[in-house]
This record gives C-alpha cells, structure tokens and sequence, in this order.
C-alpha cells in the first residue's frame, strides 16, 4: 500500500529536520515543496510517500510508519 502525508510547519530548521527524518526513514518526496504567508510568517508543505506492506486501516499511524 502506499502510504501519503503532507508536512506542514514554519520555514525553519525543525522544518527541515521533520522532512530529513521522514526520508531517513523511507519516505520520498512527491511533488515539489510548498511556500505560502499567513500574514504573520512563511509557511512551507512538503508531501511525502512511502510503500509498504499491509493494507489500509484508519488506525494507522502515520508518523510511526
């Protein structure tokens, strides 16, 4: 099954920490990177996917995949 989460957060270091886990840990990215502004700071989004194995359930968690 393939997996799919979309990464949202500040343009900062913690940001760019979150999407480097997700690809040390068999993500890959999809899409190109998002950049808005909330009126206040920029904000970025980056979609990443991975396959694995198994079948879809509502309980899967996401960041433990």
């Amino acid at each position: 099954m393939k997996l799919y989460s979309f990464l949202t957060g500040p343009d900062d270091e913690i940001f760019c920490k979150r999407v480097t886990e997700r690809l040390n840990n068999g993500w890959a990215l999809h899409g190109n990177p998002t950049m808005s502004f909330d009126g206040q700071k920029i904000v970025v989004g980056q979609a990443v996917v991975k396959e694995v194995a198994g079948t879809f359930h509502q309980e899967i968690d996401l960041k433990k995949m």
